[in-house]
């Protein structure tokens, strides 16, 4: 990956005007098309397979009048008044006929009306027309809220009254963008300033950041052609690519400047920070889309949406970190060289930095316990958490949605707010407009139950559907107790009636999707845990620090949780941040938290503890290597999550409903986990573990991939650029492999062998020498020393040598003759034997010494040998005229010693 991505980089530094010049094309066209054919947001939540929409899909089939979205006008005239005066009534009347004459609106029935009940306050001070609309909220016409609402106005003229305009017709879920969020960017842009000292230094993350937000923003209203897409899609990918963008430059071009501070060449530094902050980018990035798109576990299609629209800004923010930062730094050339370079500086530590890690790990045991009570107290309030869906309820405060809520909640009950729907089954009944009745009879005693307002039979007679008002608000917990009471007398009305019945409406379906999104906390809590501790044993071949990282990123997310619930549902500080309504939260807000703070925590700790690991592994001093790696990578760390907590909280104060909660429990998860966690457990534990938090078991450690997420396998190919001088086939110095219980194979072989030399590794018994020879054919991968083969360093160059080396084994009384003749019909540069020795047979060594000498000489290039065998002298036969074998005995294994 490093060797790639140091292409990349050097490419995109002498294309720049090429690389800066695509993505602004793309950018353009992303956003022309998306402005010209984008079908706007759809915030229908649907939770597919659940009863409440099953139903509420048959509603739309045979009783569509009351399958979409609805409007309420509520009618309130001033205290000491009454609403059914004779005008009154008249008006009222005229504005319903008014009102059924609208395009899109299923019927509207006269509160008055004698077969209407409920829709008149008990105080009578108001009357609520409901108007039930034959198409879903993201289908209205642009004219039909504003003939409602012209309709409302003149009715509030004519009856003397205040009428209310509202319903889910109404809602303003669509979350905007305010001035407020610019705050977050201005916070960034002062963070970078104070880091980097330098102009154009600062704004390069923000430009790089903006652009790959645009460019997601036009991709994923662009999809609104082909797929559904909820609002709350484009706001999460606007935060999240915000966040991430900034990061991910942030960390090319810090250590861009660190190594032109040391006096490296502008192309050379730009190709280097690609590859090596580059792979902890692509890492990090990887880590955060694969958590996204793990919301699809949930099973509910809007969130997966979701998930993967932020799943693309994150990418596109990755692409341009690698591809569009190098080519900006490559414009600006030496003007983001520090003034003065640090060599020439009086080297010191930063003294917070050296004070924080020093207590932190002064007395470790303290610290861990201090920091894990501290979190699991702070976890406390999660426990009370409540999930739902947003109403009107959560409206903005004087908006006509939030406005017409309250007087509805006031005047008619809470329950009015989000009705349930009883639908019945009542094909073969003879006698529907009766069984209907009968039903509504026995729910309307039901505990829970305001009132049953409307019991009828669609015309066709083969569907019944009740209405039923519940006593409390749609987001209570009282309101789940009475659906789920509800659908416990399902079976008591088939026995007792024989027909089938479902309880839907937009509030049941609400309650479904929570209930949902709830039960699929834990699976997707054990993926993402799982997640990090196979990722993170990748990257630092070790047990104890994934355990670690996965232990306290769960710390973090509880503690997230907790001030969530503190605010949002128990109403601490909720006029500080603005919290017009509390008592819930969003249910996706979990799920999304625990994806996104993953990505964001393994990010943290790749960086913090990979500079630590780096350290340990150069002087073997575990306590020195925490100091140290800690004050290199701290002003990093602090800067990206100072920046992240920014842009994260500058979307609370002024957010949507579905907006604030979920930046504001983000805000404080990147605060918990960098500060508390990354930066005070993790150097503590880190302190208390030694030595043992560094290794793997062997077979767990020959099992997993390396993923080198700080590039150090560039590192050492840079380093072994030049080596060994010479033309050579194969150099090998300080070479060593062990077995699964930790034993040396061979150890500290030193090879040489040029292009046309023959190497025959020799030994009796049990010897390293196959695995030796294994080892110099690429196919074994866990090698320690250095070692180049045909030019290519090993072992992170392995798969592409494979293709360039033949290996061949023999065996006792084989006939090589078709395996030999196929190995060696490619025109490869090194051909390995193995136990060349046991090819006994007097035909089958004479076709293989002829094979071996047409090889050795084809197309005028001289081939090289590796050769293994037990006795040197019982292959002098075979090897090739004018060949000089190199003789190396081969070392002794363990497995030798009794």
């Amino acid at each position: 990956m490093s060797s790639f991505l140091y292409r990349v980089g050097r490419a995109a530094a002498r294309a720049r005007v090429l690389v800066v010049a695509l993505w602004v094309v793309v950018l353009a066209v992303a956003g022309g098309a998306a402005a010209l054919l984008n079908q706007g947001t759809d915030d229908t939540f649907a939770i597919p397979g659940s009863e409440s929409q099953e139903a509420l899909d048959h509603l739309g089939r045979v009783f569509p009048e009351v399958s979409g979205t609805s409007a309420q006008l509520v009618l309130l005239v001033p205290d000491g008044q009454r609403v059914d005066t004779e005008a009154r009534r008249a008006a009222v009347a005229d504005a319903v006929a008014r009102i059924n004459a609208v395009d899109q609106v299923a019927t509207a029935v006269d509160p008055f009306s004698d077969s209407v009940s409920g829709a008149l306050s008990e105080d009578g001070r108001a009357a609520m027309i409901a108007v039930p609309l034959d198409v879903g909220l993201s289908e209205l016409a642009p004219g039909t809220k504003p003939a409602l609402s012209a309709i409302a106005a003149d009715l509030g003229t004519a009856a003397g009254a205040q009428v209310y305009t509202g319903g889910d017709a109404f809602s303003d879920k669509v979350p905007k963008l305010s001035p407020t969020e610019g705050i977050g960017l201005v916070i960034a842009l002062l963070v970078l300033v104070l880091m980097f000292r330098s102009v154009i230094a600062s704004v390069m993350p923000l430009v790089t950041a903006v652009l790959g937000v645009g460019l997601s923003m036009g991709l994923i209203y662009l999809a609104t052609l082909v797929i559904p897409i909820s609002s709350t899609a484009p706001m999460l990918a606007v935060m999240l690519g915000l966040a991430v963008g900034i990061d991910y430059a942030l960390f090319l071009l810090s250590r861009h400047r660190d190594q032109l501070a040391e006096d490296m060449a502008v192309e050379e530094s730009i190709a280097r920070a690609t590859a090596t902050a580059g792979s902890a980018v692509i890492f990090a990035g990887l880590t955060v889309m694969i958590a996204l798109v793990g919301l699809a576990v949930a099973g509910i299609p809007f969130l997966t949406t979701m998930g993967i629209a932020a799943a693309v800004a994150v990418a596109l923010a990755v692409g341009i970190a690698v591809t569009l930062v190098p080519a900006l730094l490559s414009v600006a050339g030496k003007r983001l060289r520090p003034r003065t370079p640090r060599r020439r500086k009086k080297k010191r530590k930063p003294r917070v930095a050296h004070w924080w890690v020093r207590t932190a790990t002064r007395a470790p045991l303290v610290t861990v316990l201090v920091v894990v009570a501290g979190l699991a107290v702070c976890a406390i309030p999660a426990l009370e958490l409540r999930l739902a869906l947003p109403d009107n309820g959560t409206e903005a405060e004087g908006s006509p949605a939030r406005e017409t809520y309250g007087v509805v909640s006031e005047h008619f009950g809470p329950g009015f707010n989000g009705p349930l729907i009883v639908t019945a089954d009542i094909i073969t009944s003879t006698d529907p407009i009766g069984l209907v009745d009968r039903l509504a009879d026995e729910i309307r005693v039901l505990p829970g139950v305001a009132s049953v307002p409307l019991a009828t039979p669609n015309p066709k007679g083969d569907t019944g559907i009740i209405q039923v008002v519940p006593e409390t608000a749609p987001d209570s917990p009282q309101t789940d107790e009475l659906v789920e009471r509800l659908r416990g007398q399902e079976q008591h009305f088939l026995d007792t009636y024989g027909t089938q019945t479902a309880v839907t409406g937009i509030t049941a379906v609400g309650i479904d999707v929570s209930a949902q999104l709830g039960s699929a906390l834990l699976p997707f809590g054990v993926l993402v845990a799982g997640l990090s501790l196979v990722l993170l044993a990748m990257v630092f071949r070790s047990i104890w620090v994934p355990v670690k990282a996965t232990a306290g990123y769960l710390l973090s997310v509880g503690a997230a949780f907790g001030a969530t619930s503190f605010v949002f549902q128990q109403g601490h500080f909720a006029d500080v941040l603005h919290v017009s309504h509390v008592g819930s939260v969003i249910s996706f807000l979990p799920i999304i938290l625990m994806g996104v703070l993953f990505g964001l925590a393994m990010d943290y700790e790749v960086f913090l503890v990979s500079r630590i690991r780096e350290d340990y592994v150069h002087r073997g001093d575990p306590h020195h290597a925490i100091e140290t790696g800690f004050v290199s990578a701290s002003r990093v760390v602090v800067a990206a999550a100072v920046i992240m907590f920014a842009v994260f909280a500058a979307f609370v104060p002024e957010g949507s409903a579905t907006i604030k909660p979920i930046a504001f429990s983000l805000a404080v998860g990147v605060f918990v986990d960098a500060f508390i966690v990354r930066m005070t457990l993790v150097p503590a534990v880190l302190a208390l573990l030694g030595h043992r938090a560094w290794g793997l078991p062997p077979k767990l450690d020959r099992a997993l991939p390396v993923f080198d997420a700080e590039g150090d396998a560039l590192v050492r190919e840079l380093r072994l650029a030049d080596w060994p001088g010479r033309d050579e086939v194969i150099s090998a110095r300080g070479l060593r492999v062990d077995d699964d219980r930790g034993h040396p194979v061979f150890r500290e072989v030193e090879l040489h062998v040029a292009r046309g030399e023959v190497l025959v590794l020799h030994g009796t018994g049990f010897t390293g020498k196959s695995a030796l020879l294994l080892t110099l054919g690429g196919r074994i991968a866990k090698v320690q020393g250095d070692l180049k083969v045909l030019g290519r360093v090993l072992p992170q160059h392995t798969h592409a040598l494979r293709r360039a080396v033949t290996v061949i084994r023999c065996r006792d009384h084989a006939e090589p003759d078709r395996e030999v003749a196929d190995a060696l019909a490619d025109d490869v540069e090194l051909i390995l034997i193995d136990d060349v020795d046991l090819v006994l047979r007097t035909g089958s060594r004479d076709r293989l010494r002829e094979l071996l000498a047409q090889r050795y000489t084809r197309s005028g290039r001289l081939a090289s040998f590796v050769l293994t065998c037990q006795d040197p002298q019982r292959i002098a036969d075979l090897l090739p005229v004018g060949a000089q074998p190199l003789a190396l005995t081969a070392p002794t294994t363990p497995a030798e010693v009794p």
